[in-house]
């Protein structure tokens, strides 16, 4: 080799590791929006996601060993927001362009967003990730697939269940000889239950929210028609509360209040306290509060220590079924649009499909076909006893736009039927009235 091309040589594997050594020092910072809670105090160092307790516990656990572990040089910085107003808060910031890279989204508003042309499709870029959407469980798939194509990445299916108190049930002469608590097999055997319950324990059979809380109504409301084979929405454009099967449902559920079995004066944080602390026997709320009531239920001073037991919502009509839903993971307009952003943004994605089965210990159901097929998941708590709502889950259509404002519209009307003896049939009249109006309004 001649010295010249030798010199050449040597400049070139000089820039080769000059260009290595800039490209291993490259950085990328993504943003990444959601709810579940801030938990930093306990969480904030915590870089191994099977540590992890609980929803916030575990995703924040997640993002920190995500950042913690890849090799290219990528940082997420987490931005938390409350629950409630979280879609008005995502909207605001679309419309001012601070768009985050990855952000969390419920499976049952994502219609809404992709109509609005507010969401990329990802089928594509899933494609390049190495994330296989034939990976996804059926009710996974269908709660992000619009038209054809997939908007977003299902990370769990959740569902309304019943989290029991055995020990005050078997007060109640409610639980058989297996231990498991007998569970009511129509509406008037519930009701029959909840009486006796009551004479027996002098508290109510139910603990749920009954004030600020829209969503616990609509989707008890959800459940109980869908297991009368009913359509609360007969089309995209309109609700149907004077069914025989909606009239049944708000009966069931003003009777069950009237007579005192629903403690009275509940929000949320304070329903699911009142089941801990032993002064109702069963509280309604999603797949969610498994984790955080199994390590409450595991101290030795819990009024519900050796009795916590979880079913799906109970069958009271004509077949099971329960409401259900979905967090996914999308990426909006104007999000990750830097090429080195939206690889990193997947590569996030992927790691969170990847860990499905840690984001599962919160009680939530996998949407990773292999997750869900694995002895370590069935092997969890209760799982094979709730693994049916990926079969029974009924969530209202995608195609029903603005599910949030119809929600807050039909739960306000359900609690002023419960709070201020607000007649069935006015609570009917308006309910309609003013969900049909806002359905009328989107373009």
């Amino acid at each position: 080799m001649s010295l010249n091309r030798l010199a050449r040589a040597l400049v070139a594997l000089a820039l080769g590791v000059a260009m290595n050594a800039a490209q291993a020092q490259q950085k990328t910072e993504i943003t990444f929006a959601r709810f579940f809670g801030a938990c930093e105090a306990d969480y904030g160092k915590v870089n191994e996601a099977s540590k992890g307790h609980g929803e916030c516990g575990i995703i924040t656990a997640m993002i920190n060993e995500f950042n913690a572990t890849n090799k290219d040089g990528i940082t997420v910085q987490t931005q938390i927001i409350e629950w409630g107003p979280y879609y008005d808060q995502i909207s605001a910031r679309m419309a001012s362009g601070d768009v985050p890279d990855v952000s969390v989204m419920h499976e049952s508003v994502l219609g809404d967003f992709v109509a609005r042309g507010l969401v990329d499709p990802l089928d594509e870029d899933f494609k390049k990730a190495g994330i296989d959407v034939n990976q996804f469980t059926d009710h996974g798939r269908h709660g992000v697939t619009v038209k054809g194509k997939v908007y977003a990445l299902p990370f769990d299916t959740h569902a309304w269940l019943w989290h029991m108190n055995a020990n005050l049930f078997k007060k109640a002469g409610l639980v058989g000889a297996d231990g498991k608590i007998t569970l009511p097999k129509d509406a008037d055997d519930l009701l029959a239950q909840a009486r006796k319950f009551k004479q027996a324990t002098g508290k109510p059979y139910f603990a749920w929210p009954t004030v600020n809380e829209t969503a616990s109504p609509l989707r008890t409301l959800v459940t109980l028609i869908q297991q009368q084979n009913g359509k609360l929405f007969p089309t995209d454009r309109t609700i149907d509360l004077h069914s025989k099967e909606a009239q049944a449902a708000l009966k069931l559920m003003d009777t069950l209040y009237k007579e005192g079995h629903i403690k009275p004066n509940l929000d949320y944080g304070a329903a699911n306290q009142a089941f801990l602390t032993g002064e109702a026997g069963c509280v309604v709320v999603g797949t969610w509060t498994i984790d955080d009531f199994i390590a409450s239920s595991d101290k030795a001073d819990s009024p519900v220590h050796g009795g916590y037991q979880v079913y799906p919502f109970a069958k009271l009509y004509a077949k099971k079924a329960a409401w259900a839903d979905g967090h996914s993971w999308v990426i909006f307009k104007g999000g990750a649009t830097d090429p080195a952003k939206r690889k990193a943004a997947l590569k996030l994605m992927k790691f969170l499909f990847d860990r499905d089965g840690e984001w599962a210990r919160t009680g939530h159901l996998p949407t990773n076909k292999k997750v869900i097929d694995s002895a370590e998941f069935r092997a969890l708590p209760f799982r094979p006893a709730i693994l049916e709502i990926t079969q029974t889950g009924a969530a209202i259509p995608l195609t029903v736009p603005r599910q949030r404002g119809l929600q807050d519209i039909v739960g306000e009307e359900i609690e002023n039927m419960w709070l201020t003896n607000k007649p069935l049939e006015q609570v009917v009249k308006d309910g309609e009235a003013r969900t049909n109006k806002l359905l009328a309004s989107v373009k």
